[in-house]
């Protein structure tokens, strides 16, 4: 009798179980698309996903207007433009290329607020990331004022490779180049990469927005991360995924499982319906195993029970 009620629990309990697994597995499969699709597209004068088109007046000043960043993802740097490195060499971009992800800046080097701001924002990003530049990425930071030199370019460079911590500055005194080059050289960069800018003759300074860009070995555009400030966490991830895989680790592919990027944000986010799908999975596995344990417990009760009798 006591074994008996025992079965009958065991069964009810399996029913509930199955009902519950069969809940999750249909919410994992059946989630709305549009919560991954139905992302804000981004049109703004500053930051876009596409060429922006104003459905009316943006309010930026007379200085800003056609100063912005489009997102050219896939695009092909021109690897045949011609710049001067910080010593003064001439070299052509694609020498950077070939081996390993890139990670992009187009700066001015003398300017006096906002590309000081991106470079800060990069150092800090290279001081946390494990990566180290030079060794599974290199860096490339273009000046797009025409009139600076080498030597400006050099004095910058030692000032960020200073900034960083003693472990990495050997690989980044070899990986991070400062480049410097003309008018045309800079433009076929700029415009490749969707970068507007604009020189303000009443101020002497460039307006323009401000982002980081990651780029494949081959030289194709991969990832866009805007502001001064970028996330150690989604630059590695772009990192990883611009070198297909062949830097990093299995937890960074992984997360690469359950974050996506977002052109529209220029950052990675949660991918709603995978994290469900784990969630399924993490679930199913819990009550497999609970199903296995009130398996053994029952299986020893029925042995004393008749040990007993």
């Amino acid at each position: 009798m006591y074994v008996r009620i025992i079965n009958k629990k065991t069964s009810a309990l399996c029913s509930a179980s199955q009902l519950l697994l069969s809940c999750i597995v249909l919410s994992a499969f059946c989630v709305p698309v549009a919560a991954q699709l139905g992302a804000p597209q981004g049109n703004s004068p500053l930051y876009s996903s596409r060429p922006y088109s104003p459905s009316a007046p943006s309010g930026l000043p007379k200085a800003l207007e056609g100063v912005g960043i489009d997102q050219k993802l896939n695009q092909q740097l021109p690897l045949d433009a011609v710049f001067h490195d910080e010593n003064g060499a001439e070299v052509k971009l694609g020498q950077y290329f070939g081996n390993k992800p890139v990670v992009l800046s187009l700066v001015y080097y003398d300017c006096p607020m906002l590309c000081t701001q991106i470079l800060n924002g990069m150092v800090g990003a290279f001081k946390v990331m494990s990566f180290t530049p030079g060794s599974e990425y290199d860096v490339v930071s273009i000046s797009f004022d025409p009139r600076e030199t080498s030597t400006l370019a050099k004095r910058k460079k030692e000032t960020y490779v200073n900034y960083l911590l003693d472990s990495k500055r050997a690989g980044a005194e070899k990986g991070w180049h400062f480049l410097t080059g003309d008018d045309a050289n800079i433009k076929r960069v700029t415009e490749a990469v969707g970068f507007h800018y604009r020189f303000d003759q009443s101020t002497n300074q460039f307006a323009h927005a401000s982002a980081i860009y990651v780029v494949t070995p081959q030289g194709k555009l991969a990832r866009y991360f805007y502001g001064i400030e970028y996330a150690p966490r989604d630059l590695r991830l772009g990192l990883v995924e611009a070198s297909e895989n062949k830097i990093g680790t299995p937890v960074d592919r992984l997360l690469l499982y359950c974050y996506h990027y977002d052109p529209a944000r220029g950052k990675y986010g949660a991918t709603v319906i995978n994290l469900i799908r784990g969630g399924g999975v993490l679930t199913l596995a819990g009550i497999v195993g609970l199903l296995l344990a009130l398996r053994r417990r029952n299986s020893s009760t029925a042995l004393r029970t008749r040990s007993a009798t």
